[in-house]
């Protein structure tokens, strides 16, 4: 695969810090969860607590990194923040609304205006070529395929993929398909882009490629949330978010592109 293209020129790039998010100035409050749990009944006696209490306040324009060993919480995390689930108790507000208790059909409607998602396993369709993969949460909005063509040909190019927009998944590399994901990701300009393992099926290489091109959306603005259990992966983000038996074990703070803290 070839290297990263290179940066965009800014009629291509996103708007900015200025416009981080849509409707939500840079700085401002993307997530907050309060109390958050999120309990199992396995049996009369067997009751898990995959979240246990979570206090998490993530900003606009921010890029953070949730990590954890299996069993601590870090993907039902990523379930409730994609609102692909819901908690038992507590909150959840995305931007300025409270998601914690929507129906199916209000979650179903805020996921696919408010949030971006790159998949480890890409989730593209097969039958369908770049340009119309990107072009499915549009179809799925119910918006106009036709009149929203043009910004889904900037978004191919913003990825380096403007010369196989009739390219079916099946003929581009792993790296080409990630690069399909992210600009599906951002064709609703959302509040934030959840991404889950995004390198996972990647080789160094390519993994590394994938990432300068997730830190330069952010350094354009977008808000990140990435799960991830890989330490290398982590050192992109300004902020490691650590999850143990259900709780915040350790956040964090760092520059960007710092190597990770050290493990206690």
């Amino acid at each position: 695969m070839s290297s990263v293209p290179p940066k965009p020129s800014s009629a291509r790039r996103p708007s900015g810090r200025a416009g981080a998010a849509a409707g939500t100035a840079f700085g401002e409050s993307i997530i907050r969860l309060e109390a958050l749990q999120k309990t199992y009944v396995l049996g009369e006696e067997n009751i898990v607590r995959a979240l246990d209490g979570v206090d998490l306040t993530i900003h606009a324009g921010s890029f953070v990194a949730i990590m954890g060993p299996s069993g601590s919480g870090k993907s039902t995390m990523l379930n409730i923040l994609g609102c692909l689930d819901r908690p038992t108790a507590g909150r959840y507000f995305l931007g300025t609304e409270d998601v914690s208790r929507m129906s199916d059909d209000a979650l179903s409607e805020v996921r696919g205006r408010r949030i971006g998602f790159i998949f480890q396993s890409y989730n593209l369709i097969a039958q369908l070529t770049v340009l119309e993969n990107i072009q499915v949460p549009l179809f799925y909005r119910g918006q106009d395929i036709k009149t929203s063509r043009d910004r889904c040909v900037e978004l191919a190019k913003l990825v380096g993929l403007g010369d196989r927009l009739t390219h079916r998944p099946s003929q581009l590399s792993g790296g080409q398909q990630q690069r399909v994901a992210i600009a599906r990701s951002l064709v609703n300009d959302p509040l934030m882009i959840l991404a889950d393992e995004p390198t996972g099926n990647l080789d160094s290489k390519t993994g590394t490629e994938v990432l300068e091109l997730i830190s330069r959306l952010n350094q354009d603005g977008k808000t990140i949330v990435l799960v991830t259990h890989d330490d290398k992966v982590a050192e992109r983000a300004q902020r490691v978010v650590r999850m143990k038996d259900g709780r915040i074990d350790r956040d964090e703070q760092r520059a960007p592109n710092a190597t990770a803290a050290p493990a206690r």
